[in-house]
């Protein structure tokens, strides 16, 4: 059949997302790196020798998103078409064990972003890797991408708090220069853990705290978009990984079923991507 380029990939997402009711424009110029190209954290495809093509012996990195009227987006997924390395299937794991600490984390109020940094390189530092860029940026509401003053890196002399409201991005990654990137990365909104702390306080009511004396935040996914789970290296994942994993799809499944047309090739490939992970594989 025909090859298909980064270049094409690109132009195919854009294409898509502009059909979308209040699409603007793309929040920033899409990443599509195949194999090597990957590992170019800001890579933008053009037609040219470094150009590649997707296979089925290299992953394809994607990085995009959208400004809309109502908000901005901003989501990347690692895809393999084939049968990846143990060397690659071993870091795609630690990367999504790396996105599901963050996600899964409750903190307590004026916690900086900083402090969560370390969830997300856990399982990576564990085999000696690592990746050179923050773990998590604030998001505008179609304004700017990366809109601060928050965030989630390790650099410590970021002392902005995590606040109730703030869109921040979770995307832990590794790359492997010459060979491949991988990044899996959704948006997330802070919310207090308790519902009755999200509401505004009635009439002199005393705000409910915890026997700490303290009020507890976590995240919400406002990125619904299934993980490639088949080369996923269950012996790394924890039932607690393996549950959220679950979980995340379940409510993909739940929320984006409803958008698409029974009986198409969209719908039998959510379906499948949703599945319930096969927990006798080891």
């Amino acid at each position: 059949g025909n090859t298909v380029s980064e270049v094409e990939v690109d132009l195919k997402v854009t294409a898509c997302r502009a059909k979308q009711p209040g699409f603007l424009e793309v929040s920033f110029p899409t990443i599509a790196g195949v194999g090597s190209n990957g590992a170019i954290i800001h890579y933008t495809a053009e037609e040219g020798d470094l150009m590649k093509y997707l296979d089925k012996e290299n992953p394809i990195l994607i990085d995009s998103g959208g400004q809309y009227t109502y908000g901005t987006t901003d989501v990347t997924r690692t895809w393999h078409f084939g049968k990846p390395t143990d060397v690659f299937a071993d870091a795609y794991t630690r990367v999504l064990k790396g996105n599901i600490g963050v996600d899964s984390m409750i903190f307590p109020e004026n916690t900086p972003g900083f402090v969560l940094d370390v969830f997300a390189r856990k399982a990576l530092w564990e085999a000696g890797m690592d990746y050179g860029h923050g773990t998590g940026h604030g998001v505008g509401a179609a304004l700017n991408v990366h809109e601060g003053p928050h965030g989630i890196t390790p650099r410590w002399t970021n002392l902005e708090v995590l606040k109730k409201g703030m869109v921040v991005s979770n995307e832990p990654g590794y790359y492997e220069d010459g060979n491949f990137g991988i990044r899996i990365e959704n948006l997330l909104e802070i919310s207090y853990v308790k519902e009755e702390d999200n509401m505004e306080p009635q009439n002199g009511e005393q705000d409910a705290k915890s026997p700490s004396g303290k009020k507890f935040l976590k995240f919400k996914n406002l990125t619904l978009i299934p993980i490639q789970k088949n080369f996923i290296k269950m012996s790394l994942m924890t039932k607690e990984d393996m549950d959220w994993l679950d979980a995340y799809h379940a409510l993909v499944l739940e929320k984006i079923k409803p958008l698409l047309e029974e009986g198409s090739p969209a719908m039998a490939w959510l379906k499948k991507s949703c599945e319930p992970l096969d927990r006798s594989i080891s």
